[in-house]
Protein backbone atom coordinates (compact mmCIF):
# COMPACT_ATOMS: atom_id res chain seq x y z
CA UNK A 1 0.00 0.00 0.00
CA UNK A 2 3.08 2.43 1.05
CA UNK A 3 4.41 1.42 -2.36
CA UNK A 4 1.58 2.25 -4.65
CA UNK A 5 1.15 5.46 -2.22
CA UNK A 6 4.51 6.32 -3.15
CA UNK A 7 4.35 5.99 -7.01
CA UNK A 8 0.98 8.16 -6.65
CA UNK A 9 3.28 10.79 -4.81
CA UNK A 10 5.70 10.95 -7.74
CA UNK A 11 3.38 11.47 -10.42
CA UNK A 12 0.79 13.64 -9.44
CA UNK A 13 3.01 17.18 -9.75
CA UNK A 14 4.31 15.70 -12.76
CA UNK A 15 1.14 17.64 -14.46
CA UNK A 16 2.11 20.97 -13.01
CA UNK A 17 5.70 20.91 -12.77
CA UNK A 18 9.04 20.46 -14.25
CA UNK A 19 10.98 17.28 -13.09
CA UNK A 20 14.83 17.64 -12.16
CA UNK A 21 16.84 14.09 -10.54
CA UNK A 22 19.86 14.38 -8.62
CA UNK A 23 21.31 11.68 -7.75
CA UNK A 24 18.05 9.67 -5.65
CA UNK A 25 16.35 13.21 -5.19
CA UNK A 26 13.75 14.21 -7.69
CA UNK A 27 12.80 17.83 -7.60
CA UNK A 28 9.52 19.35 -8.88
CA UNK A 29 9.38 22.88 -9.64
CA UNK A 30 5.81 24.04 -10.32
CA UNK A 31 5.02 25.87 -13.37
CA UNK A 32 1.56 26.76 -12.66
CA UNK A 33 0.16 29.11 -9.95
CA UNK A 34 -0.44 27.29 -6.90
CA UNK A 35 1.76 25.89 -3.82
CA UNK A 36 4.97 24.98 -4.43
CA UNK A 37 6.15 21.63 -4.76
CA UNK A 38 9.08 20.13 -3.26
CA UNK A 39 11.82 17.38 -3.30
CA UNK A 40 11.22 13.98 -2.62
CA UNK A 41 13.11 10.66 -2.93
CA UNK A 42 13.21 8.93 -6.49
CA UNK A 43 11.30 5.56 -5.67
CA UNK A 44 13.51 2.84 -5.84
CA UNK A 45 16.81 4.91 -5.76
CA UNK A 46 18.54 3.58 -2.65
CA UNK A 47 19.65 5.63 0.47
CA UNK A 48 19.65 9.24 0.79
CA UNK A 49 22.89 11.03 2.31
CA UNK A 50 22.89 14.52 3.74
CA UNK A 51 24.99 15.84 0.35
CA UNK A 52 22.22 14.42 -1.58
CA UNK A 53 20.07 17.10 0.54
CA UNK A 54 22.44 19.72 0.40
CA UNK A 55 22.75 19.91 -3.63
CA UNK A 56 18.90 19.97 -3.75
CA UNK A 57 19.03 22.65 -1.64
CA UNK A 58 21.70 24.52 -3.65
CA UNK A 59 19.22 24.17 -6.97
CA UNK A 60 16.00 25.32 -4.86
CA UNK A 61 17.51 28.65 -3.89
CA UNK A 62 18.67 28.72 -7.20
CA UNK A 63 15.57 28.50 -8.70
CA UNK A 64 13.90 30.72 -5.53
CA UNK A 65 11.45 27.76 -4.34
CA UNK A 66 11.03 26.96 -0.73
CA UNK A 67 13.46 24.30 0.58
CA UNK A 68 10.91 21.92 1.18
CA UNK A 69 11.34 17.93 1.19
CA UNK A 70 8.45 15.25 1.39
CA UNK A 71 8.59 11.40 1.70
CA UNK A 72 7.11 8.33 2.87
CA UNK A 73 9.31 7.11 6.14
CA UNK A 74 8.15 3.58 5.26
CA UNK A 75 10.11 3.96 1.58
CA UNK A 76 12.45 5.93 1.95
CA UNK A 77 14.04 5.55 5.67
CA UNK A 78 17.35 6.65 5.43
CA UNK A 79 15.30 9.84 3.99
CA UNK A 80 14.88 11.58 7.93
CA UNK A 81 18.08 11.40 9.09
CA UNK A 82 19.62 12.86 5.57
CA UNK A 83 17.20 16.27 5.78
CA UNK A 84 18.05 16.70 10.01
CA UNK A 85 21.68 16.78 9.11
CA UNK A 86 21.85 19.32 6.85
CA UNK A 87 20.02 21.58 9.44
CA UNK A 88 16.20 21.23 8.31
CA UNK A 89 13.37 20.94 11.07
CA UNK A 90 10.82 18.18 10.48
CA UNK A 91 7.92 17.27 11.00
CA UNK A 92 6.21 13.48 11.09
CA UNK A 93 2.61 12.99 10.44
CA UNK A 94 0.40 9.69 10.12
CA UNK A 95 -1.00 8.47 6.54
CA UNK A 96 -4.60 7.55 6.65
CA UNK A 97 -5.87 5.34 3.96
CA UNK A 98 -9.73 4.62 4.05
CA UNK A 99 -11.32 1.39 4.65
CA UNK A 100 -14.45 0.53 2.89
CA UNK A 101 -16.70 3.54 2.56
CA UNK A 102 -16.78 6.89 4.48
CA UNK A 103 -18.98 6.99 6.93
CA UNK A 104 -21.38 9.76 6.64
CA UNK A 105 -21.19 13.03 8.60
CA UNK A 106 -23.63 15.79 8.02
CA UNK A 107 -22.96 19.36 7.81
CA UNK A 108 -24.42 22.05 9.88
CA UNK A 109 -27.78 23.57 9.31
CA UNK A 110 -27.69 26.35 6.72
CA UNK A 111 -24.77 25.32 5.06
CA UNK A 112 -24.33 22.91 1.65
CA UNK A 113 -21.80 21.27 -0.59
CA UNK A 114 -21.00 22.35 -3.95
CA UNK A 115 -19.02 20.59 -6.24
CA UNK A 116 -17.21 22.46 -8.67
CA UNK A 117 -17.91 21.51 -12.51
CA UNK A 118 -16.23 22.36 -15.76
CA UNK A 119 -19.27 24.17 -17.42
CA UNK A 120 -19.94 26.36 -14.11
CA UNK A 121 -19.83 29.62 -15.52
CA UNK A 122 -18.64 31.27 -12.54
CA UNK A 123 -15.55 28.82 -12.38
CA UNK A 124 -13.44 31.75 -12.10
CA UNK A 125 -14.67 33.22 -8.85
CA UNK A 126 -15.56 29.89 -7.43
CA UNK A 127 -12.10 28.45 -7.92
CA UNK A 128 -10.42 31.79 -6.61
CA UNK A 129 -13.14 31.83 -3.02
CA UNK A 130 -11.62 28.29 -2.95
CA UNK A 131 -8.33 29.30 -2.72
CA UNK A 132 -8.69 31.87 -0.33
CA UNK A 133 -10.15 30.07 2.51
CA UNK A 134 -7.69 27.26 1.73
CA UNK A 135 -4.93 29.68 1.82
CA UNK A 136 -6.27 31.52 5.21
CA UNK A 137 -6.42 28.64 6.77
CA UNK A 138 -2.44 26.95 5.97
CA UNK A 139 -1.42 30.90 6.59
CA UNK A 140 -0.16 31.34 2.85
CA UNK A 141 -0.37 34.49 0.80
CA UNK A 142 -3.76 35.30 -0.88
CA UNK A 143 -3.82 33.97 -4.06
CA UNK A 144 -4.37 36.09 -7.01
CA UNK A 145 -7.42 34.90 -9.33
CA UNK A 146 -7.18 32.58 -12.05
CA UNK A 147 -5.73 33.55 -15.25
CA UNK A 148 -7.25 32.38 -18.49
CA UNK A 149 -4.50 29.61 -18.74
CA UNK A 150 -4.74 28.30 -15.26
CA UNK A 151 -8.51 28.15 -15.51
CA UNK A 152 -8.36 26.26 -19.14
CA UNK A 153 -6.05 23.57 -17.12
CA UNK A 154 -8.58 23.64 -13.90
CA UNK A 155 -11.48 22.78 -16.67
CA UNK A 156 -9.46 20.05 -18.19
CA UNK A 157 -8.92 18.38 -14.61
CA UNK A 158 -12.13 18.48 -13.54
CA UNK A 159 -13.63 17.03 -16.71
CA UNK A 160 -10.98 14.31 -16.60
CA UNK A 161 -11.33 13.48 -13.27
CA UNK A 162 -8.16 14.38 -12.63
CA UNK A 163 -9.21 16.36 -9.38
CA UNK A 164 -12.01 17.54 -7.75
CA UNK A 165 -13.04 20.64 -5.90
CA UNK A 166 -15.14 21.03 -3.07
CA UNK A 167 -16.68 24.11 -1.66
CA UNK A 168 -19.40 24.52 1.45
CA UNK A 169 -21.20 27.51 0.96
CA UNK A 170 -23.64 29.16 3.29
CA UNK A 171 -24.85 32.69 3.97
CA UNK A 172 -21.11 33.96 5.06
CA UNK A 173 -19.98 32.62 1.80
CA UNK A 174 -17.36 30.04 1.25
CA UNK A 175 -16.70 28.51 4.89
CA UNK A 176 -15.20 25.57 3.79
CA UNK A 177 -12.67 23.72 1.18
CA UNK A 178 -11.34 20.67 0.10
CA UNK A 179 -9.67 18.76 -3.31
CA UNK A 180 -8.91 15.56 -4.40
CA UNK A 181 -6.41 14.50 -6.08
CA UNK A 182 -6.00 11.12 -8.51
CA UNK A 183 -4.01 9.34 -10.52
CA UNK A 184 -4.84 5.90 -12.01
CA UNK A 185 -7.04 4.06 -8.97
CA UNK A 186 -5.23 6.07 -6.15
CA UNK A 187 -6.20 9.26 -4.76
CA UNK A 188 -5.57 12.08 -2.03
CA UNK A 189 -7.60 14.22 -0.31
CA UNK A 190 -5.85 17.50 0.12
CA UNK A 191 -6.47 21.01 1.51
CA UNK A 192 -9.23 20.43 3.39
CA UNK A 193 -9.65 23.90 5.22
CA UNK A 194 -12.23 25.55 7.44
CA UNK A 195 -12.76 29.41 7.84
CA UNK A 196 -11.70 30.23 11.22
CA UNK A 197 -15.35 31.83 11.73
CA UNK A 198 -17.00 28.21 11.52
CA UNK A 199 -14.25 25.49 13.27
CA UNK A 200 -15.67 22.92 15.70
CA UNK A 201 -18.27 22.60 14.03
CA UNK A 202 -18.19 19.36 11.90
CA UNK A 203 -17.15 20.69 8.71
CA UNK A 204 -14.29 19.16 8.08
CA UNK A 205 -15.78 15.74 9.08
CA UNK A 206 -18.37 16.47 6.29
CA UNK A 207 -15.71 17.36 3.48
CA UNK A 208 -13.84 14.57 4.34
CA UNK A 209 -16.59 11.86 3.76
CA UNK A 210 -17.63 13.82 1.00
CA UNK A 211 -15.02 13.86 -0.83
CA UNK A 212 -13.93 10.37 -0.06
CA UNK A 213 -17.41 9.68 -1.50
CA UNK A 214 -16.10 11.52 -4.90
CA UNK A 215 -13.08 9.82 -4.77
CA UNK A 216 -14.73 6.05 -5.07
CA UNK A 217 -16.88 7.27 -7.55
CA UNK A 218 -14.69 8.16 -9.71
CA UNK A 219 -12.71 4.77 -9.71
CA UNK A 220 -10.56 5.34 -6.99
CA UNK A 221 -9.14 1.53 -5.26
CA UNK A 222 -6.90 3.74 -2.41
CA UNK A 223 -8.16 6.64 -0.99
CA UNK A 224 -5.28 8.56 1.46
CA UNK A 225 -4.60 11.30 2.94
CA UNK A 226 -2.15 12.71 5.64
CA UNK A 227 -2.90 14.50 8.84
CA UNK A 228 -1.03 17.68 10.68
CA UNK A 229 -1.86 16.88 13.73
CA UNK A 230 -3.52 14.53 16.48
CA UNK A 231 -7.61 16.57 16.33
CA UNK A 232 -7.17 16.65 12.37
CA UNK A 233 -6.46 12.52 12.31
CA UNK A 234 -8.94 12.14 14.83
CA UNK A 235 -11.86 13.98 12.10
CA UNK A 236 -10.56 11.28 9.64
CA UNK A 237 -10.56 8.48 11.69
CA UNK A 238 -13.88 8.85 12.55
CA UNK A 239 -15.25 9.09 8.73
CA UNK A 240 -13.27 5.48 8.22
CA UNK A 241 -10.26 6.35 7.80
CA UNK A 242 -7.10 4.48 9.73
CA UNK A 243 -3.67 4.96 10.17
CA UNK A 244 -1.40 2.70 7.56
CA UNK A 245 2.29 4.73 7.93
CA UNK A 246 4.05 8.00 8.37
CA UNK A 247 5.48 10.52 6.40
CA UNK A 248 7.67 13.57 6.68
CA UNK A 249 7.78 16.91 5.71
CA UNK A 250 11.36 18.59 6.15
CA UNK A 251 12.00 22.17 5.44
CA UNK A 252 14.23 25.42 7.32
Amino acid sequence: MMERIDLFCDAVPRRWATVTDTGPLRLFTRTTPGFPFYARPIPGAGPVTPEDVRRVRVAQRGLGVPETFEWLLATAPSMEGAVRATGLSVQICPVLVLDGEPQPAALPAGLRFRLLGPLDGDLAEAAHAHLIVASTAFGAPIPAPPTAETLAELVADLDAGRVARLLVTGPDGVVGVGSVQRSGDVAELVGIATAATHRRMGIGAAVTARLAAVARQAGADVVFLSAGDDSATRVYERVGFRRIGRCGIAQP
